[in-house]
């Protein structure tokens, strides 16, 4: 008889256990073992806090929307690029027990409308403008149709300085009060990912999910009080806020803010100015670094780890980040929104191959299994099935959605991810596609069932398909096949960007227009987006190559 393959199931152990606790006590903890260490440093605004003198400002915003009359799970919605403001939010909220919804800093006026309804905001936190993006201008135009949102605060007005000197002025022991009736599995985040019904769906969050999953991807890239974390990525993803933000309070490192969005220049002058021992980011953000032409002028000294997560990374790309920058520590991570985000993580001593063929092995306190998705089995290790994790990090449940809640997580708890993967025989995982017809551009996730709904808006537009194809900068590109209605003048790229532009996300809009009379049919009468994708690429791209999949869902 052969030898029994074992099944693709594992499981992560760990030394140190699961906290126990909520996110404003555990910063506190932090604060009374690390209070004179730098905790922020906002390179935007000049801002450089202790975590003494971080969570003094904490406290002021959190007792200025108790103030205000925010309390434990009211929403408040935040939508602002990076700065100190945005993390003094963060824990701010976390620590009365009101729920943070992260807003997209590329959304436009019909996804801020839909999320500010959908979650039920009450309070509006924001920046004036960002880039190209009126803020002030929007949340106007659309917050008649919110009756939900009862207050809008913006950052650098009268409204917030009256807000943080009401909470200066206010009882401290309302702060204690308001913490001491919290429990570390409420809902304290909502993040939005894209829904295939074309509607985003909130991802809630607890205390434990998101406190334990920067905890342990801070253990496992070896943060102490030392640690200097540089976060270029976007606090409204995971991936600034959780492993970034949240891995640095819970060790005492300190979190440094190069740009209020990504600038490669500005990233590599923290680093060095502010000896940065850590680096975040997307694949392309690395590339765009080494590229700069005075790389060799910037002392990188002082890193010795990161992370790597959003889209594949080339091996070329992950020697040079080892050898030129010197990040012989950098990780790898997979995950998605709903597990708060990472489900496996390669260890600092894993070879280049296993950080670039594969997205590591399970993070501690976990499970993962991969499994056939027709019969819902496991299947033997190295043969293909979808991913699935369980444990403390999946979420509670998309917010007010239970049947969508109940498509993700089964009855068993486990989280499916819709992503297609392999394990090994030491429990390394590669993704190798994935179920769901996602497009991920440039480390964002696009469903494309999304645009399609919104370009039916279009008065020109009969129907419309979206794809992505290959593209060399950003790993994805999105394709529109369009039909016109009869009689209706064509469209070209440039025109459907004119009418996509300030109602979607930059990201969401195609870069690619096809027009045809009829979409490719089964015989059933089902649009085949596989030859539609596979004619796009003729057209449009370069012929898509075989890669492994790494980084965040």
């Amino acid at each position: 008889m052969g030898r029994v393959r074992p099944v693709s199931y594992t499981h992560g152990v760990w030394d140190a256990p699961l906290l126990g606790e909520t996110i404003g006590a555990n910063l506190d903890r932090t604060v009374a073992i690390h209070g004179d260490r730098d905790a922020l440093v906002d390179r935007v605004t000049g801002v450089r806090w202790s975590y003494r003198e971080f969570a003094a400002e904490v406290d002021a915003v959190a007792l200025g929307l108790l103030e205000a009359g925010i309390g434990k799970g009211d929403r408040v919605g935040i939508w602002s690029p990076n700065r100190a403001e945005w993390t003094l939010v963060q824990f701010a909220t976390a620590k009365i027990g009101a729920i943070l919804v992260n807003i997209n800093p590329a959304y436009r006026s019909e996804e801020v409308r839909y999320v500010i309804t959908q979650a039920g905001i009450r309070m509006l936190i924001a920046a004036r403008e960002h880039k190209s993006s009126n803020y002030a201008e929007i949340i106007g135009r659309v917050r008649p149709e919110c009756p939900d949102l009862e207050q809008v605060v913006l950052f650098d007005s009268a409204e917030w300085e009256a807000l943080v000197a009401a909470g200066r002025a206010a009882d401290p022991a309302r702060l204690a009060e308001a913490g001491a009736r919290l429990a570390a599995d409420d809902p304290i985040n909502i993040q939005y990912t894209s829904g295939t019904t074309g509607f985003p769906k909130g991802a809630t969050l607890s205390h434990h999910n998101i406190l334990n999953n920067g905890y342990f991807v801070g253990e496992l890239c070896g943060y102490t009080e030392a640690d200097r974390i540089c976060i270029p990525v976007p606090f409204y993803h995971c991936f600034g806020m959780v492993m970034g933000n949240l891995a640095a309070t819970s060790h005492g490192a300190a979190m440094v803010i190069p740009a209020a969005s990504f600038e490669p220049r500005a990233t590599l002058t923290a680093v060095a100015e502010e000896r940065c021992t850590s680096l975040y980011g997307v694949p392309t953000m690395f590339i765009a670094e080494l590229a700069d032409p005075d790389f060799e002028s910037f002392d990188l000294s002082s890193l010795r780890t990161g992370i790597m997560a959003g889209s594949p990374c080339p091996v070329e790309v992950m020697k040079q980040v080892i050898e030129r920058m010197g990040m012989a520590e950098v990780s790898i991570c997979y995950g998605m929104t709903e597990t708060s985000p990472v489900s496996t993580q390669t260890r600092r001593d894993d070879t280049i191959t296993q950080r670039t063929a594969t997205v590591g092995r399970v993070g501690p306190h976990l499970e993962i299994k991969i499994v056939d998705p027709d019969t819902g089995l496991t299947v033997p290790r190295g043969e293909p099935g979808e991913l699935c994790t369980r444990g403390y990090s999946v979420m509670l449940g998309y917010w007010n959605d239970p049947d969508k809640t109940a498509e993700a997580i089964d009855a068993a708890r486990w989280m499916h991810t819709g992503d297609l993967a392999t394990m090994d025989d030491d429990g390394y995982v590669a993704i190798t596609g994935r179920i769901k017809d996602m497009v991920i551009r440039g480390g964002e996730n696009i469903y494309p069932r999304e645009i399609e709904e919104f370009l039916y808006t279009h008065p020109d537009i009969l129907d419309a398909q979206v794809v992505g194809i290959p593209d060399p900068k950003y790993g994805e590109e999105l394709v529109a096949w369009i039909r016109m209605r009869e009689g209706a003048a064509t469209l070209d790229a440039q025109t459907l960007a004119q009418f996509c532009g300030g109602r979607l996300a930059y990201y969401k809009i195609p870069r690619h227009v096809h027009v045809v009379e009829e979409f490719p049919m089964t015989v059933t009468g089902k649009v085949r987006k596989v030859d539609i994708r596979a004619t796009s690429v003729r057209l449009f791209g370069v012929p898509e190559q075989d890669q492994q999949q790494t980084g965040e869902q």
